[in-house]
């Protein structure tokens, strides 16, 4: 899964000027599953007192699949959702993305969401092809 790039971007990288909302743009075009499901679980935060909300359904087609794992495994997409949102993002297995304010990292949910423990009992085995 690969993003489309519009000519215009790849000369602003060429020169080293690529601002946030162009690429964050370039996302929400090329990958709308993961953008889209990001942006509702950042609405979904901010209308509940809970300290993370996540995202617990499988997509549904392997090519929203494909955007998921994309977005999320690529450092430069995730921290420019990251930025865009102002949230911090924390995946596990195919598509439990969990947003959480911008200044988890340092929380006991954070840190529990993300330790190895929770990514073991996370596990299924009707996920294990995901």
């Amino acid at each position: 899964m690969s993003l489309t790039v519009p000519a215009n971007l790849i000369d602003d990288a060429r020169r080293g000027r690529v601002l946030d909302h162009d690429f964050v743009e370039c996302v929400r075009a090329s990958l709308p599953y993961a953008y889209d499901l990001v942006a509702r679980l950042v609405d979904e935060l901010a209308t509940t007192d809970r300290t993370f909300v996540d995202n617990q359904e499988e997509p549904p087609n392997e090519a929203a699949r494909g955007q998921l794992l994309r977005a999320m495994s690529s450092n430069a997409i995730r921290s420019a959702l990251e930025r865009h949102f102002n949230v911090v993002l924390a995946f596990q297995n195919c598509h439990r993305v969990a947003v959480f304010p911008p200044n988890a990292r340092t929380t006991p949910e954070y840190r529990e969401f993300v330790s190895t423990e929770s990514q073991i009992l996370n596990q299924r085995p009707e996920l294990v092809n995901c």
